[in-house]
């Protein structure tokens, strides 16, 4: 939530009248940042799917709120939230660190959470105690209302070379074949080439005719080996993810996408991403 303040050039507003305003703006402002501080919400549905309740407070029982032992994905903010199975924090407890929780079943929470508490800044937490690192996650939450966004520019990013590796068979006695070191240094000039391109043509044959030639120079001994041999390749011009950027309310984010977006991205009212 936004709260605008505008100011005023009516100078025969009182003074103390004007600063009576300041204050009570300063605390509807810090009200607001202690709300926004420490608040949990459990979704009865994975990825934040179904119904859900929401709480700035401490939950003895979550038998209050109708939720008892329904959980099954949590969305943490501002501060960090121990959970537990049994109602008045007993049982198996976990921490979690501000974030998504899109399922809590590898924790063995799903389903069980009976109450729930702020654990204090302060407050030292053992690392046996903490949950898996929270994930992101773009998923809708229950009902929220979504906006269209504008994207302002794309950015196709590229991933590095591809790696292609093998196994040779590669044979061992004490005297080399020269012979098969000739043909192999051809049959590798090949390889070479196929992989090679552009500038790297060169290089890439040079060294797909030494690798041949290492090969073609054993062939036809008694003893074999497995030799491993690699060769850098082109990408094939597919981007490895896209650089978005968007403005929503006057703001610009920036997103990674696996595809290329179309003129507008969805957003919740905050201008995270959603899916």
């Amino acid at each position: 939530m936004t709260i605008k303040i505008n100011s005023t050039t009516q100078h025969s507003t009182p003074v103390r009248h004007r600063a009576a305003l300041r204050c009570a703006a300063a605390a509807a402002l810090a009200c607001l940042a202690g709300h926004a501080m420490a608040d949990i919400t459990f979704y009865e549905n994975e990825n934040f799917r179904g119904r859900s309740v929401a709480s700035e407070h401490q939950l003895d029982q979550m038998n209050s709120v109708g939720f008892n032992d329904r959980a099954s994905s949590v969305e943490v903010r501002g501060e960090r939230w121990e959970v537990c199975t049994d109602t008045r924090f007993g049982g198996s407890c976990r921490v979690l660190r501000p974030g998504s929780y899109p399922s809590l079943s590898s924790m063995g929470l799903d389903n069980r959470i009976s109450s729930a508490r702020v654990v204090g800044r302060d407050d030292r937490v053992d690392d046996n105690r903490y949950s898996p690192e929270p994930q992101p996650s773009y998923y809708r939450r229950g009902d929220e209302s979504l906006y269209q966004a504008q994207v302002t520019s794309v950015h196709a990013v590229m991933g590095e070379s591809s790696r292609r590796c093998w196994i040779d068979q590669q044979e061992v006695r004490d005297r080399p074949n020269v012979g098969g070191a000739v043909v192999g240094g051809v049959l590798g000039g090949i390889l070479g080439h196929q992989f090679g391109g552009g500038s790297g043509r060169d290089i890439a044959t040079a060294a797909g005719a030494v690798g041949g030639a290492v090969v073609g120079s054993n062939v036809n001994r008694n003893d074999t080996r497995n030799v491993q041999r690699c060769t850098n390749g082109p990408d094939g011009g597919t981007p490895a993810y896209w650089d978005v950027t968007y403005r929503f309310r006057g703001q610009e984010h920036t997103v990674q996408t696996t595809q290329r977006p179309g003129s507008t991205i969805t957003v919740n009212g905050r201008g995270e991403p959603r899916i």
